[in-house]
């Protein structure tokens, strides 16, 4: 009798912090393409397990957040990559660039022109249901809404979001009202940046000295970061404007690992473009390549987009110009390596290192992104699965 109390009584304890398995692969292929901001992709996957638990609240959007953070520290590129993940598309979602709507008169863009304006029912609003629901499916009901450097917009602009961040509704100019509640609300802002550059000035966040001291410098760094901007935000939006932010995300200082996965990234890219291209080929960067594009592409003003640039010059450019003039020809696979401050390009395989393959599996379709997956006889290539600018010859 005692035993069967005992049982009846023992507590169960559950764990709140365990994910769904879709909102685990969410987090998990949004990690795989941002690199340094933790914060942010944990951001994002907690609002996506609201709206799959269908714990959003009623007449709110599903979440809204602000980014804050220094120029190229990915502020953009998170939203972009979680529609990635989503959509299969960086561009599925509602951007609004609020450099474009810097005069109270250009909000009609957005919502139209009331009756008896000029330009009433001529252009189509911006803002309008359709346009939110256009990548909707009937397994997913969700749009993701970014407002893109949100400090740069009017006033107008402003009050007009009050409604959308509170009731999640907006009315037109032709009074049709619009349901913001199935959407992901996203604002991004430099304010503040420019104080931010001067406590990263001497690199984007490398900081002296070595194991624990180091990251105790570094987060320091990154408090004294999160305090500028929030204060920026504070002394340029209005109270009732930061009361209806649910979250506000201050993207770290970048640091020299960081900046490290940030070039395979791009590197990554690049085999994608060259894949998608008439001359396909394989291209494999040395350590010494690797190192000349970081040093060349760190600059603390420009952040980590800077890098992205310094890849474009070195090594997408030169590579242009060789398949254009016919040196590079398909199926070859070229060493880029460095000499003095200067870039190589060494034809390692005459081809056909990628000669009668069957079929390129846009790598899109593999979640992971590691690989870029090439289905080629053995009789080529030792790997079926070739690593991003790498494969084995046989």
């Amino acid at each position: 009798m005692k035993s069967g109390t005992k049982q009846a009584t023992e507590k169960r304890f559950l764990n709140p912090t365990r994910q769904s398995a879709q909102a685990t692969a969410f987090s998990e292929k949004l990690g795989a393409r941002i690199v340094g901001q933790d914060t942010a992709v944990q951001g994002m996957s907690d609002l996506y397990q609201i709206f799959l638990a269908g714990m959003n609240p009623q007449h709110r959007p599903i979440g809204t957040m602000l980014f804050l953070g220094p120029t190229g520290a990915g502020k953009t590129r998170v939203v972009e990559a979680a529609a990635e993940v989503l959509f299969g598309n960086a561009y599925a979602m509602v951007k609004i660039d609020c450099a474009e709507f810097q005069h109270s008169h250009e909000i009609a863009k957005l919502i139209g022109s009331p009756p008896g304006y000029l330009g009433h029912r001529e252009t189509q609003p911006l803002l309008t249901q359709e346009n939110l629901n256009r990548m909707h499916t009937d397994e997913q009901k969700l749009t993701i809404v970014l407002f893109d450097e949100i400090e740069k917009a009017s006033d107008s602009l402003w009050q007009l979001l009050l409604g959308i961040l509170d009731k999640a509704t907006l009315t037109l100019g032709d009074n049709r009202r619009v349901d913001f509640s199935k959407t992901i609300v996203v604002m991004t802002s430099n304010l503040g940046a420019r104080e931010m550059t001067e406590l990263i000035s001497g690199g984007i966040g490398f900081t002296s000295g070595q194991g624990n001291n180091k990251r105790v410098v570094v987060e320091q760094l990154d408090q004294h970061m999160e305090r500028t901007a929030v204060e920026a935000a504070r002394r340029k939006f209005s109270p009732e404007f930061m009361n209806r932010i649910d979250k506000i995300v201050v993207f770290r200082s970048l640091q020299e690992n960081h900046l490290r996965q940030i070039l395979d990234l791009e590197l990554r890219a690049v085999q994608e473009r060259v894949m998608a291209a008439g001359t396909k080929f394989m291209f494999e960067c040395s350590n010494g390549a690797k190192e000349r594009l970081l040093d060349e592409g760190l600059d603390t003003r420009y952040g980590a987009r800077h890098l992205k640039r310094s890849v474009e010059r070195l090594l997408v450019s030169p590579l242009s110009n060789l398949v254009a003039s016919d040196q590079i020809e398909f199926g070859d696979l070229i060493y880029v390596d460095v000499e003095g401050e200067q870039l190589t390009f060494e034809k390692r395989s005459a081809g056909p290192v990628l000669s009668d393959f069957e079929e390129v599996v846009d790598q899109k379709e593999s979640e992971a992104l590691p690989y870029t997956n090439v289905r080629i006889p053995v009789r080529h290539v030792r790997m079926i699965q070739l690593p991003i600018g790498l494969c084995t010859i046989s």
